[in-house]
């Protein structure tokens, strides 16, 4: 793996975990055993460029992963599952969600840089356009499957989240049976 992507990768891992302001430059330069000067070659505006870097590749991740799930299901409610028991499955395997979550850096949002913000914001519009987009494919109106998309970004994070925080996948497991009983009510 080139240095680049070694930072982008380690550094995306350890924002996840500890979130943004808990991870020092150091400790990304040791985790990823690199100098200061590499860092530096390849992001010129440190840390915060760093950051708005992990967040596009997550952004390209994650969206890229919706995709390929959405395009194996034929309804939303089929997908919405298959994404989240393949969430519950990385957690079982794991112990974390890793790759997947950006939650615990979009936390500390209120204090961050506009542009930081700003990149948050688009992954999490991309998110629900993509579940706006599969819920209009079945049926559903603009109005509701807006507004579903917006449920559907706020209790599948929310339920990552949890997830961590109590190191247990039943958070998912739970919204994995309840929110398709959910989406069929709007039918």
């Amino acid at each position: 793996m080139d240095t680049k992507s070694l930072l982008i990768e380690t550094a995306t891992t350890l924002f996840q975990q500890k979130g943004y302001k808990a991870v020092g430059l150091n400790e990304i330069l040791k985790a990823c055993n690199v100098t200061k000067g590499a860092l530096y070659h390849h992001f010129p505006n440190g840390k915060d460029e760093l950051l708005l870097t992990c967040l596009h590749v997550l952004k390209e991740g994650i969206t890229s992963d919706i995709k390929y799930i959405f395009s194996k299901h034929s309804t939303t409610e089929d997908a919405i599952v298959s994404m989240i028991n393949k969430l519950v499955n990385s957690f079982e395997k794991d112990g974390t969600i890793s790759g997947y979550t950006f939650s615990s850096i979009v936390s500390e949002m209120a204090t961050m840089s506009e542009p930081v913000r700003t990149a948050c914001s688009d992954l999490y519009e991309k998110i629900e356009r993509m579940y706006c987009n599969k819920l209009l494919e079945d049926g559903f109106s603009n109005e509701t499957a807006a507004s579903i998309s917006l449920l559907l970004t706020a209790s599948i994070e929310g339920a990552m989240m949890l997830s961590l925080t109590q190191q247990s996948t039943e958070p998912l497991k739970t919204i994995a049976k309840l929110l398709p009983t959910l989406l069929k009510s709007f039918y």
